[in-house]
């Protein structure tokens, strides 16, 4: 699988090596993905979004709430996680068989290419009864939603 360099410059060049945008500053403007859903392939969706948009530059907040706790809990990261439910059986083989890098993976070279911050929400952690330490490396902390909030500032903001 190319590395995050190889897929900024992908992102940037279109078919024939034009460039496909300006830099201009929405450039700057941190992509922020909600993730509500523990399963492997929205976990993976997410994570190729924050190592592309890493490695264009652009900061990357995530905040993890309800299931998707569970994919990071301490331990945990490469269990099986299964996949949303409208995945056929056939979709499943052929998610299970392409020989890209683990979700955990690409958000770890996310963080070396670029400003990434996976936040546990607070909410869902006093529900689930989690202290940070329940948690994988990969998160760097616990925030309130207002706090995500005020980190996404004018970015988009990504429900997965």
């Amino acid at each position: 699988m190319p590395g995050p360099a190889a897929l900024a410059a992908a992102a940037a060049e279109g078919k024939h090596g034009e460039r496909r945008y300006a830099k201009l500053e929405e450039d700057e403007k941190p992509l922020s993905l909600v993730l509500f859903s523990g399963t492997d392939d929205k976990l993976t969706a997410a994570a190729v979004l924050a190592v592309g948009a890493a490695a264009m530059g652009r900061p990357v907040n995530l905040l993890l709430q309800y299931y998707a706790l569970e994919a990071f809990r301490a331990g945990n990261v490469c269990a099986d996680h299964a996949l949303a439910w409208e995945a056929t059986r056939e979709d499943s083989h052929v998610i299970r068989a392409h020989p890209g890098q683990h979700w955990s993976e690409l958000l770890r070279q996310a963080k070396e290419v670029g400003e990434v911050n996976i936040q546990a929400c607070a909410l869902s952690m006093d529900m689930f009864h989690l202290k940070q330490a329940d948690l994988d490396p990969l998160v760097d902390g616990v925030e309130g939603v207002a706090a995500f909030v005020a980190s996404a500032s004018d970015g988009q903001v990504v429900f997965i």
